[in-house]
């Protein structure tokens, strides 16, 4: 039987426990809240950013003399494509409130100087995702899709005609690729920071980064052709290069 401190001891940690459980409980529920009324008021703008996303479509299949209507070959197709871009757009309009309900949570166990490199690290994570969504959006995949219908044209002798399902699933893969691609510089900064990475490692790796990067590039671009897999792989290693210069210059 276990003495009296022991028992204290155990009711005490018991009492933590049921503390940080019930601060879990209350952010989840917050953060929750926050994706259902910005998936709420996406809504409104759904259209709006549809159409935005299908500008490169458009353009270059009037520039091919092709129909640039895209079709939808279900009945519910349409409205799905919708509810699923409304969902993504809700997620990203309500990602602020439900990161800081996360930073809330996880805050109490850091030490200051922790704390102080996600004050620095999450603004410069917000820029270079978006930074990532802009490159893909208005430059990359309209370069990957003016191959693609080139291609099926003059090499298969085949009629492009994309689905309003699949087309959006494409644009928001690339996005999300690139967008995620983009926070290499702070991944590898962070490594460092905690100890993982060091700096004579990170320079050392080089040649193996560039094996990753393509395996990378390859699994995250959704077409699997040649342009997009280099025009991921490219600017994702340029980016690790900069999260090595980011290490000589502030990290450990």
């Amino acid at each position: 039987m276990p003495p009296p401190d022991d028992h204290a001891s155990l009711a005490s940690h018991a009492m933590r426990l049921g503390d940080h459980l019930d601060e879990l409980r209350k952010r989840l529920i917050l953060a929750i809240a926050g994706g259902v009324i910005g998936m709420g008021v996406s809504l409104y703008f759904t259209s709006a950013m549809i159409r935005w996303l299908c500008g490169p479509y458009e353009k270059i299949m009037r520039a091919a003399h092709l129909d640039p209507r895209l079709q939808t070959i279900t009945p519910t197709g349409g409205f799905t494509a919708y509810m699923q871009i409304a969902m993504w757009f809700g997620l990203v309009l309500a990602s602020p409130w439900i990161f800081f309900q996360l930073w809330k949570f996880v805050s109490a166990g850091l030490y200051a100087r922790e704390k102080r490199y996600v004050y620095l690290a999450v603004p410069a994570s917000v820029i270079l995702f978006l930074s990532g969504v802009m490159l893909s959006v208005i430059v990359i995949t309209p370069l990957t899709l003016q191959f693609l219908v080139t291609f099926n044209r003059d090499w298969l002798n085949v009629v492009s005609a994309f689905t309003f399902q699949s087309y959006l699933a494409f644009m928001v893969a690339m996005m999300l690729a690139f967008g995620l691609s983009f926070e290499t510089p702070i991944v590898v900064l962070l490594l460092n920071k905690m100890g993982i990475l060091s700096r004579s490692r990170i320079t050392q790796s080089r040649r193996y980064v560039i094996l990753a990067v393509v395996v990378i590039a390859a699994t995250l671009t959704p077409g699997s052709d040649l342009i997009s897999l280099i025009a991921l792989a490219v600017p994702l290693y340029l980016l690790f290069e900069l999260g090595v210069l980011l290490v000589w210059l502030f990290g450990s």
